[in-house]
């Protein structure tokens, strides 16, 4: 969470969707979009985790960001996109529905999560703003790495 807070006026975002809710991420963590590629599936990989993808000689662990987020699981296919970035050192993709669009953020457009009760919220959830389409949860891409892809990646 640390390095996404610390983003300020001007930066960049990159905006995402799964199912109906859309997320941004730092543009500076985004190395590539790629359309949807079938995965190979991990042994005992955790349910988010699809499997892995060979991208030009690298193999790379392949997240449902969805699944991961406790929003249920992406039903991958041809309008996927795998959003390739890189968190702690290693590049990973993100299974989401779609890339919509690049924000940048103004000054005191941040605003905090809402108090839940469940503290794991902001370790994941650094942040909220509001757009024309809604609310755009802003993701710590830190919590979103498992131990088990950093661990075998």
């Amino acid at each position: 969470m640390a390095a996404d807070t610390a983003v300020s006026p001007g930066a960049e975002l990159i905006t995402i969707q799964v199912g109906a809710q859309r997320f941004a991420i730092d543009i500076m963590a985004v190395r590539e979009i790629r359309g949807w590629t079938q995965s190979t599936r991990l042994p005992h990989a955790p349910p988010y985790v699809l499997g892995m993808i060979n991208l030009r000689g690298a193999v790379l662990p392949v997240i449902d960001l969805g699944a991961k987020l406790g929003l249920g699981v992406t039903k991958a296919g041809t309008s996927s996109v795998v959003v390739v970035v890189e968190v702690q050192g290693r590049q990973l993709g993100l299974v989401v529905d779609a890339v919509c669009d690049i924000i940048t953020l103004t000054e005191g457009a941040v605003q905090p999560p809402p108090e839940v009760g469940e503290p794991t919220i902001r370790e994941v959830v650094w942040g909220v703003v509001n757009s024309d389409e809604g609310i755009v949860t802003l993701l710590s891409l830190d919590a979103v790495l498992p131990q088990t892809v950093e661990i075998a990646a």
